[in-house]
């Protein structure tokens, strides 16, 4: 009985202190607890929602809206820029706020943004190319 009431008085801390699990912890600035879940999952699906609108925005309404309007080129672009850094933005904070709260999927979630960080890498390459900024 005493067992019990000590470990639900104690704080559990991290559920791994493996090397990985440390280096990601050291590389996101995270140190332990005080994140809740809650709010990692928000700020997940913040991230993911501003990533669907600038897929909506630049696959959907710009090829149909913007040649109507002729502007393609400067107009696609900037937004196309500014909707992949603030996915970018809210990616990391969704990341870090996985980690701080220790998540039981936040090794899953690392790699899903991985792969959500490169395809919007090469959404912002495209869009640098249409402004003239990469050859």
């Amino acid at each position: 009985m005493t067992d019990m009431i000590a470990a639900e008085t104690t704080s559990p801390g991290f559920r791994s202190e493996a090397a990985p699990d440390r280096f990601m912890r050291r590389l996101l600035g995270v140190s332990g607890g005080g994140v809740s879940g809650a709010g990692a999952q928000k700020a997940f699906r913040t991230s993911v929602i501003v990533s669907a609108i600038r897929c909506i925005v630049t696959y959907v309404v710009v090829p149909v809206v913007v040649p109507l309007l002729a502007l393609s080129g400067w107009v696609a672009a900037p937004i196309g820029i500014a909707l992949c850094i603030y996915a970018v933005v809210n990616g990391i904070v969704s990341l870090r706020r996985f980690w701080g709260s220790d998540h039981p999927s936040r090794w899953l979630y690392t790699g899903f943004i991985a792969v959500v960080f490169v395809v919007l890498a090469f959404a912002l390459v495209s869009d640098l190319g249409r402004l003239g900024g990469i050859a």
